[in-house]
């Protein structure tokens, strides 16, 4: 089994786009993504037309605000998503593809479980919003509250930091591993990084390829620039949602 694993697209079809390619370069055909497809970036509307092709997609919680009403959010993510809700009921197109868009964002679920692994956004725990950061390594406690949840395996996104947390509460990161990491015993959380909004100071997009029991991650370039003067140009979306995705950050 090859698939990829891809999460946090973020409205951002440049660095999508640029990871399809990758993804199709390697012979991949089967793609999941792990939610959170709008928010903060330029294309809600050709993200979501994209996405309805792949395999399987899980709800985000910014998929969520865009549907509901944000919680939680920053003033700049909150406006963020405002605008992308009025671009999904008022942007250009048909009726018929806005409406389309709205069912498939809609229909989404939180979580899908494939005999010993689990595919979440956020966490085993808490599928739609819970954070796992690289620095929780020192929170046991909570470590070990998720990890008694994950069957196997995790694959999961939403902190936009990839990366394998191990049942022996360590955190390697992609580069520690030479990008590669092999499934085994141990139970494992693996967070697949970020396609659209990087977070771990490579502005490359992020995303991994699981080929049978081995995960490797891909880092891909995109044309950052061209998205960061779409968000320039957009009043509703702060500008520091252009600069960070020079920064990787």
């Amino acid at each position: 089994m090859k698939r990829a694993l891809i999460s946090d697209i973020h409205s951002n079809i440049e660095a999508l786009e640029a990871v399809l390619a990758d993804i199709r370069a390697q012979g991949v055909t089967e793609v999941y993504c792990l939610g959170d497809l709008v928010g903060y970036g330029p294309n809600p509307r050709e993200v979501i037309d994209e996405v309805m092709k792949f395999q399987l997609c899980l709800l985000g919680n910014h998929d969520q605000g865009a549907l509901f009403d944000p919680e939680g959010f920053n003033s700049g993510a909150e406006r963020a998503i405002f605008w992308t809700r009025n671009q999904l009921e008022n942007g250009p197109g048909t009726a018929v593809a806005r409406q389309r868009r709205w069912e498939f964002l809609g229909e989404l679920p939180r979580n899908r479980l494939e005999e010993n692994t689990l595919y979440v956004h956020g966490s085993a725990r808490n599928p739609l919003n819970e954070y796992v950061f690289p620095e929780d390594i020192y929170n046991k406690r909570k470590l070990e509250k998720i990890f008694a949840l994950v069957p196997q395996y995790v694959f999961q996104g939403h902190t936009h930091v990839p990366g394998i947390f191990t049942e022996g509460f360590s955190f390697f990161s992609p580069e520690e591993l030479d990008y590669e990491y092999r499934l085994g015993r141990e139970k494992a959380m693996i967070n697949v990084g970020s396609v659209g909004q990087p977070r771990d100071g490579d502005p490359r997009a992020c995303y991994v390829v699981v080929d049978d029991d081995v995960v490797r991650f891909r880092r891909v370039e995109y044309p950052f620039d061209k998205t960061l003067s779409k968000i320039y140009d957009i009043p509703e979306l702060d500008n520091f949602l252009g600069d960070r995705l020079r920064d990787g950050r």
